[in-house]
Parts: structure tokens; C-alpha cells; sequence
């Protein structure tokens, strides 16, 4: 496997752990669309979450959670209005939330 999907791989389950023990309940990983993927769904309560992780083995191309433009969260929304279509979600309440995790492992849970 490509060594960046294995570094992905490896972030993606780090937030998930991050989530749950938050006690946020797994929906779904790696929803693939037209749009791209939504790495995690989750539900907080009565909310579904879209997770976009962002990890970094150095910052000096910056932090994780920079690379998350306006542009891929539109993205990340569309995908979501698919996966809420394709479960009979669409009057759930939604966001999206981003896990950046930089180089020494610290995680940063930031809700857009």
C-alpha cells in the first residue's frame, strides 16, 4: 500500500479513538463520493459529524488543520448531503469537524 495511505490510515483511527472515548458513536470511515471522501461519520447526541482528519509528519509546509480550505469544505458538505440521501439522514442535523493531528501526536478538535 502507498506509504501515504498507510499515514492516513494511521490518523484517521487515531481520531477515531480521540472520538470515542469523547463519546461520539462511529457511522461510518472513509465515505467515498464524486465530491471526494468524508473520512469519518459520527454522531455526537442528536448531530451527525463529517470528520476531516489532517495529519502532518512536520510543519514546515504548516499545520495540518491550514490544509482545510473553503474549497474542501464545500466538498466535504456535498459528500455529506449524499451520505445523509443514501442513509434517510436528511432531517438530522449535521456539521463537520476537523481532526488535525501534527507531528508530536497532539490532536486538535475543531468544530467549522
Amino acid at each position: 500500500m502507498d506509504p501515504r495511505r498507510l499515514f492516513g490510515n494511521k490518523a484517521e483511527k487515531l481520531a477515531e479513538r480521540y472520538l470515542k472515548k469523547k463519546g461520539y458513536k462511529i457511522l461510518d470511515r472513509q465515505f467515498v463520493t464524486r465530491y471526494g471522501e468524508i473520512d469519518l461519520v459520527a454522531r455526537e447526541g442528536d448531530e451527525i459529524v463529517f470528520v476531516e482528519v489532517k495529519a502532518r509528519r512536520s510543519t514546515a509546509f504548516g499545520y495540518p488543520e491550514e490544509s482545510v480550505t473553503e474549497s474542501k469544505l464545500k466538498k466535504i458538505a456535498a459528500a455529506g448531503e449524499i451520505y445523509l440521501q443514501k442513509n434517510q439522514l436528511m432531517h438530522e442535523p449535521y456539521r463537520i469537524d476537523v481532526i488535525a493531528i501534527d507531528p508530536d501526536g497532539a490532536i486538535q478538535h475543531i468544530a467549522v
